[in-house]
């Protein structure tokens, strides 16, 4: 079973930064963040596939950039610009997906990591 561990959250004031990461135990074809959402479940928010492919759901609209280490086994996700909408748990996920995109099911979760975003 792949493991994920994300890290890097935090709190900030609107309009600030934060750099996530995900380190995968193992290389995954897909991976991806999603957060939660307010009305329940995990919204996505980008996917990255092995050739470093990114897709993004439209909220994110140039804020957000995901890369990919693969010698690392590692996805970032560089949060610009955030707002307080953007206050959430960010979580990692990964699968053997083709196409890769954020509205894939993924069966492999990390533990998430929280950001907090202050007007």
């Amino acid at each position: 079973q792949v493991q994920l561990v994300e890290s890097g959250g935090g709190s900030v004031q609107a309009g600030g930064s934060l750099r996530l990461s995900c380190v995968a135990s193992e290389s995954i074809l897909c991976m991806a963040w999603f957060r939660q959402s307010p009305h329940g479940g995990r919204e996505g928010v980008a996917t990255i596939d092995k050739l470093g492919n990114p897709t993004y759901v439209g909220f994110v609209a140039g804020r957000f950039t995901v890369s990919r280490d693969n010698d690392k086994n590692t996805i970032y996700l560089q949060m610009n610009n955030l707002k307080p909408g953007d206050t959430s748990t960010y979580y990692c996920a990964a699968g053997a997906l083709i196409p890769c995109n954020p509205w894939r099911s993924f069966d492999t979760w990390g533990q998430g990591t929280r950001v907090n975003v202050s007007s």
